[in-house]
């Protein structure tokens, strides 16, 4: 059957927010095909989204949506999905809103292993909010809390969430977008906490601060830079310097949230008895 992309957005909400160049509609792109491709009934697919570049997601996509606090959007899908379990929950957040305002949150939902699918699109800055950097930003990269370059290390969230309990990571980038879909339909197939991360280009908030103007430029240093993880040994570390891994990260089966949760409640109810 073939996927219009259109037939799952609002096409009334048109046009959208974002700039000219914005990585975010390819990755929505991305993930509307691969709902597409699984068959599922938007009523049955409920979108979370915080605040942020990503989060007007919300607004366009058909499906069940619903925009929450600035980094509380696993918290609110948690609840959610405690609440319906049979629907199938996605939550859409960004580098900043996810990463840094969220960073606990998204801790704690790895570590419950709950059957959420979470896409953290990184495009490596705070972008609707100000252009602040966020924890993602690469060193010594320039923002608005940032003028002269920033000072920290940023840290490999997917490795972040693989520590932290998830059983599902990837990543991969706007410029892969074959294999981002592919990644997220496996993402949203798994049986517990599913995270995908997706690199994103922001010409105008990232980019024209750090000397890519234009999305082309981006999109060809995602290309150049980007290496997938079943490749890695035919690269030496000089090779590898400075370069990023997409693909698959961790595939494991693991006891899910719910499914503990109503274990727990079928014994206290026992003992009710």
């Amino acid at each position: 059957m073939a996927i219009h992309t259109q037939d799952y957005l609002r096409i009334d909400k048109m046009p959208h927010i974002w700039c000219p160049g914005c990585g975010t509609g390819i990755i929505d792109g991305a993930l509307v095909r691969a709902i597409g491709n699984l068959g599922y009934d938007r009523n049955n697919v409920m979108v979370i989204t915080g605040i942020g570049c990503s989060a007007r997601t919300n607004a366009i996509l058909d499906f069940n949506t619903f925009q929450t606090t600035h980094g509380r959007a696993l918290g609110f899908a948690t609840g959610f999905k405690l609440a319906r379990p049979e629907m199938k929950v996605i939550v859409i957040t960004g580098d900043g809103d996810g990463a840094g305002i969220g960073g606990n949150h998204l801790i704690q939902t790895a570590r419950r292993n709950i059957d959420i699918t979470t896409i953290l699109i990184n495009n490596s800055i705070y972008g609707m909010t100000g252009g602040q950097y966020s924890p993602l930003t690469p060193l010594g990269s320039y923002a608005t809390t940032a003028p002269y370059g920033t000072v920290e290390d940023s840290f490999d969230v997917c490795k972040l969430v693989e520590a932290a309990g998830a059983t599902y990571v990837a990543r991969a980038t706007a410029y892969h977008v074959t294999l981002l879909e592919k990644l997220i339909m496996k993402a949203i197939e798994h049986r517990g906490f599913s995270f995908v991360e997706a690199i994103s280009q922001c010409p105008v908030g990232f980019g024209r601060r750090n000397k890519m103007k234009t999305p082309t430029e981006m999109l060809k240093w995602q290309k150049e830079n980007a290496i997938n993880i079943k490749a890695a040994s035919n690269y030496s570390e000089e090779q590898l310097a400075g370069k990023f891994f997409i693909g698959e990260f961790v595939v494991k089966e693991k006891s899910e949230y719910i499914e503990r949760y109503n274990a727990l409640k079928a014994k206290a109810q026992k003992r009710g008895e």
